[in-house]
C-alpha cells in the first residue's frame, strides 16, 4: 500500500462518519456550527496521529492481555494534553466543545485505529494513517456543521450570509440526524461515482 493511499483512504473509502458510521456521538453533538465541527475533528486529528505513533512504537512491548487498558492510557494521555494546550490558547472552543474533548479517549475512531493499523504498522504508517482518518473525520464534521449553521442560522463560519432567522431544528438534534442521512446517501453516490 502506498503511502498516500494511506492518507486518502481515510478520507475517502473508510471515512469514519460517512462510510464507517464511527464517532456519531461528537458528530451529532458538536456540528451546530461548521468551526465546532472543524476544531472537534482537528481535536481528535491530534489525538490520532500522537497516539497512533506511539502505539506503533511500544505494540511489540505491551502483553496482549493489557492491550487495550495499555492504549486507552496513551490515548488519555494526548487528550489531557490537548485539553490543556486548548484551556491556554482556545479557550471559547474548549468551553464549546466542552465535555466532547475528554470523551476522545473513549471515541472508537481513535481506539479502533489503534488496534486495526498503529500496533500493526511502522510509526510513519501510523502517523499518515492517522492524518487520512484525522482529515476525513475533520471534512465529515465541518462539511455537517456547515449546512446546519447555514439551515439554521443563515451564517456559515459565524458570518451572517442571509438576513432574518434560520430554521431552528437544523442547529437541535433533530436537524443533526436529517444532515448526517443526507450527507451520508450524497457522499455514498459520490462515491459510487468515482469507482
Amino acid at each position: 500500500m502506498s503511502r498516500l493511499s494511506i492518507i486518502t483512504k481515510g478520507i475517502i473509502k473508510e471515512n469514519p462518519t460517512f462510510v464507517l458510521v464511527l464517532g456519531m456521538c461528537p458528530t451529532l453533538g458538536t456540528t451546530t456550527s461548521a468551526i465546532n465541527g472543524m476544531g472537534m475533528g482537528l481535536a481528535t486529528t491530534f489525538v490520532l496521529i500522537l497516539s497512533n505513533v506511539v502505539i506503533s512504537l511500544v505494540a511489540g512491548l505491551i502483553p496482549a492481555k493489557v492491550r487495550i487498558p495499555s492504549y486507552i492510557v496513551i490515548i488519555a494521555s494526548f487528550v489531557t494534553l490537548l485539553q490543556l494546550l486548548m484551556q491556554a490558547f482556545l479557550p471559547s472552543l474548549y468551553e464549546t466543545l466542552g465535555l466532547f474533548i475528554p470523551l476522545i479517549v473513549v471515541n472508537c475512531i481513535v481506539l479502533g485505529r489503534a488496534e486495526a493499523f498503529a500496533n500493526k504498522n511502522n510509526a510513519l504508517d501510523s502517523a499518515l494513517d492517522g492524518i487520512g482518518i484525522g482529515l476525513g473525520f475533520t471534512l465529515s464534521l465541518t462539511i455537517i456543521g456547515l449546512v446546519r449553521e447555514l439551515l439554521g442560522n443563515l451564517s456559515i463560519f459565524d458570518m451572517k450570509i442571509f438576513n432574518g432567522d434560520g430554521a431552528l431544528a437544523f442547529v437541535l438534534a433533530p436537524g443533526a440526524f436529517i444532515v448526517l442521512g443526507y450527507l451520508m446517501v450524497l457522499f455514498r453516490k459520490l462515491t459510487e461515482r468515482m469507482k
